[in-house]
């Protein structure tokens, strides 16, 4: 009896050893082409400014396929009337293309989650619909990963359109970039930028805390294999007639095996 219980606790510990937990699967805002392992699940919660709080559940379907849903307020934390965003949102990711040691891995998927305030009209009443920083709506992301002296460093693009946030005449498709180096097993720099084509026409422009686009970054800290915490310094490139910060955010993401 006791021989079987040893063997028990044996191929668990073997199982546990065995298992490889998948890395984050975006960098600050944008999307990698990485996706979450069969079996697996990430659970976040992104902490913004002005008390914003969103929570999100993701989900690997298969080894390319994942799904996820997310939802929250903008101004959780604080003293004023507590607003909360008009919907749960989606995300999906598919692998379409490996990466492979001449070619970038290619992912398509959907993102509807916003970031900051939820506006459903401005000052004068035309109906906006839209967050402050825009979903990406529908994108594809190109990811290619090389391994230096540090640990990996990854370089990513992509092409999105936000289709549900185009009520403020801005119907553009849009660029981001991106770049996350490793320092050791537990510390990554990322660095993003969002071209933001679709906040510089008509009422998006008027509307748009950026300047020539959202530069992003951001520290990671994976201080065990299945947990990271990351703090975020966005919009750097901030419109100081418009406002005179950027912005600081928490993020801590958790990723297990079903």
């Amino acid at each position: 009896m006791k021989k079987q219980i040893y063997s028990y606790i044996f191929i668990i510990l073997n199982v546990l050893i065995a298992q490889e937990y998948p890395p984050p699967t975006d960098l600050i805002s944008i999307p990698t082409a990485g996706t979450l392992m069969r079996g697996s699940f990430s659970m976040d919660m992104r902490i913004q400014d002005e008390g914003g709080l969103i929570t999100g559940l993701s989900a690997g379907i298969t080894d390319r396929f994942q799904f996820g849903l997310s939802y929250g307020s903008p101004n959780l934390i604080g003293d004023d009337i507590l607003k909360w965003y008009p919907r749960p949102e989606a995300k999906l990711k598919y692998l379409v293309i490996d990466e492979s040691m001449s070619m970038p891995a290619l992912a398509i998927g959907l993102n509807t989650q916003g970031l900051g305030n939820y506006l459903a009209e401005d000052s004068t009443g035309n109906i906006l619909e839209r967050y402050e920083t825009k979903a990406l709506g529908l994108y594809g992301a190109f990811s290619k990963n090389w391994e230096t002296l540090l640990g990996n460093m990854g370089f990513h693009s992509g092409m999105n359109y936000s289709f549900l946030e185009n009520s403020d005449g801005d119907e553009d498709m849009n660029l981001f970039f991106g770049l996350d180096l490793e320092f050791n097993p537990e510390f990554s720099l990322l660095m993003e930028y969002n071209s933001a084509l679709n906040e510089n026409d008509k009422t998006a422009e008027t509307m748009s805390i950026n300047s020539s686009g959202y530069l992003n970054a951001a520290l990671r800290w994976s201080f065990v294999e299945s947990l990271h915490l990351e703090l975020h310094l966005n919009n750097l490139l901030f419109d100081d007639e418009k406002v005179d910060y950027f912005k600081r955010e928490l993020k801590i993401t958790y990723i297990e095996f079903f």
